[in-house]
């Protein structure tokens, strides 16, 4: 009986493909461990995302072409996740990996839910990951996350420490700092100083993912934002209505004229299914921003359902129990979005040239940007 080596093994490794980098897993280095023992054979695959929306078959395909090579008796797959980065890390940050801005071309689409659900999301499936409120008109990100009543606090002179949230999210807001109600009155230059602030004297520590809930529409914060950083790609937030699209494509429009890449659209209040006799009502229309995305050449990251889950969860500020306690069909679209958007971020750094912030670029602000 034919016994098979360890080149063998790896040839065949060599034939199955990442589906979402359309690259093989030993050149993309996801080979982390190859033991051959007789028939015996053992394999790590470290995926680039613990959110890896492709996990399940990519181990599939592994087995399938192990198996394959003549002698292989039994195959053990041990699938780990190891989030990468642009390949060229800014320096003003220099422990985030990913800085994902979720923003949306007006108000009342739902933006903040979406960040939320992004950021547990991506933390509840193992990543290191940090909210960072940028809507410092309405921040509503410590209700929703139940850390209302906490506060930041200093860690030597100039640095300050993040409230810790649901699954371990790292969370900076303003509406930490003020009091409740307080209304904020400030000017472009106020905000940016503030931004600067939470990005470089927050202490992040090492992230996978540091998520940024923009204010609505294309006012200083967008500009500002990527004006001082290298931000790995935008997410667009918008909700059926034609008049909702209008304004997220200008959205999409005004980061791609900042340089910033699409990570995608998202279509929030998608749908609504009734929960007595399970019939899908499309209450605001369906499907305008997949067919947005699709005219625009971006990528569509889901519709995210009408579901009264959901807004108890933001009022209580208990994120984790959409994920573990509404239904089974609510629950499968948020985990699809997070994991379609984690996917994107992958995609984007295996492809793509490492971000730049627009104030180091040759070109300037008036530059025409790129859209991917």
């Amino acid at each position: 009986m034919a016994v098979p080596t360890q080149e063998q093994v790896l040839e065949a490794l060599g034939t199955v493909n990442d589906p979402e980098l359309n690259k093989d897993l030993v050149s993309l280095g996801m080979i982390k461990e190859l033991r051959v023992d007789g028939g015996q054979v053992s394999v790590t695959v470290e995926l680039t995302t613990p959110a890896c929306p492709l996990k399940n078959l990519i181990k599939e395909d592994v087995e399938k072409a192990v198996r394959a090579v003549p002698g292989v008796e039994d195959v053990q797959i041990q699938m780990t996740a190891r989030v990468r980065g642009a390949k060229a890390p800014a320096v003003e940050l220099p422990g985030i990996k990913n800085i994902i801005a979720i923003g949306a071309g007006k108000g009342g689409v739902g933006k903040s839910t979406v960040a939320v659900l992004t950021a547990v999301g991506l933390a509840r499936a193992g990543a290191k990951v940090g909210l960072l409120d940028a809507d410092i008109y309405g921040p509503s990100i410590p209700k929703m996350l139940g850390i209302e009543d906490q506060q930041p606090f200093l860690v030597g002179e100039n640095t300050i420490a993040p409230v810790e949230g649901p699954a371990g999210v790292k969370v900076i807001s303003m509406g930490l700092l003020v009091d409740p109600g307080r209304p904020i009155i400030w000017r472009g230059p106020m905000i940016h100083n503030v931004l600067q602030q939470f990005l470089q004297q927050v202490e992040w520590g090492e992230l996978d993912y540091l998520v940024i809930d923009l204010p609505p529409g294309t006012g200083d914060v967008p500009l500002s934002l990527a004006q001082s950083i290298p931000i790995t790609g935008a997410v667009v937030v918008c909700t059926p209505q034609d008049v909702a699209l209008a304004d997220a494509v200008r959205a999409l429009k005004m980061y791609q004229k900042l340089g910033v890449s699409i990570l995608g659209i998202v279509e929030n209040m998608s749908y609504f299914v009734c929960p007595n006799c399970t019939t899908r009502h499309e209450i605001f229309g369906h499907g305008g921003a997949e067919r947005a995305a699709k005219e625009l050449a971006v990528p569509f990251l889901g519709g995210i359902p009408i579901n009264i889950h959901i807004r108890v969860a933001g009022d209580a500020g208990t994120p984790l129990t959409i994920y573990d306690q509404t239904d089974e069909a609510t629950r499968l679209a948020v985990t699809e979005f997070v994991e379609t958007l984690a996917g994107q971020v992958s995609r984007r750094n295996a492809t793509e040239p490492a971000p730049q912030a627009l104030g180091t670029q040759d070109d300037g602000p008036a530059c025409g940007g790129h859209g991917h």
